[in-house]
């Protein structure tokens, strides 16, 4: 599903990646941990093709970094979804419109993105809250409307760049529960981490970044 070969990143101000090769499989639970700033959220940023390699290759779903046009790139986009630490919710919008209209500007009909959102706040167990503001939701309710967010346009990868890390330990655990059962029913699965025991707690490949570098898998 997913390759990475020989994949450098070099920024201005330091950091970035160094010579990554990793593949992905359909299917896979997998875990990107390290230290903060060992390179964790650039190699997200690189998979779904916010960062070009400066060197290397990423291949998904038939793209490949080297020949990518920047009118491709939202096809590419689509067929990931992507939860955010700081969740990026709409503030003047409910639950249920922070997704359909997501759904609408990709270009879903009407109809479609209307069962697609019902589906996804079904599937992360938010289906009451539909109607709810941001400011009365919890921030666990909040990251499962990201969530529901993500896999509503049914991708064929879910990347989460530190999902909890604005959360309580037990809010936590429940969003790492509900990503493995996604998991579970067949999505493939990508999650950047520091969070170590619930990394151990909901087991899955784990791969080792250290200063941009790979250190193990």
């Amino acid at each position: 599903m997913l390759k990475l070969t020989d994949v450098s990143v070099t920024f201005k101000n330091g950091g970035g990646l160094s010579h990554i090769s990793l593949t992905i499989n359909k299917g896979e639970y997998v875990y990107i941990v390290g230290p903060t700033g060992a390179g964790k959220t650039t190699l997200l940023r690189t998979i779904y093709m916010d960062v070009i390699p400066n060197s290397g290759e990423v291949e998904f779903a038939g793209f490949s970094s080297l020949s990518l046009k920047r009118r491709q790139i939202p096809f590419v986009r689509r067929q990931i979804g992507v939860v955010f630490q700081d969740f990026k919710i709409l503030g003047e919008r409910d639950a249920f419109d922070n997704i359909y209209l997501v759904l609408r500007a990709t270009g879903s009909s009407a109809r479609d993105a209307r069962k697609k959102t019902i589906r996804a706040l079904t599937n992360v167990g938010l289906l009451s809250k539909r109607d709810n503001h941001p400011e009365e939701l919890s921030g666990g309710e909040l990251q499962r409307v990201c969530i529901a967010r993500a896999i509503a346009n049914n991708p064929l990868l879910l990347l989460a760049d530190e999902p909890t890390g604005n959360l309580d330990p037990e809010t936590g655990r429940n969003i790492f529960s509900l990503f493995k059962q996604l998991n579970e029913r067949g999505i493939t699965a990508i999650i950047a981490t520091h969070n170590y025991p619930l990394v151990k707690e909901f087991p899955g490949r784990i791969i080792y970044l250290e200063n941009g570098r790979m250190i193990k898998q």
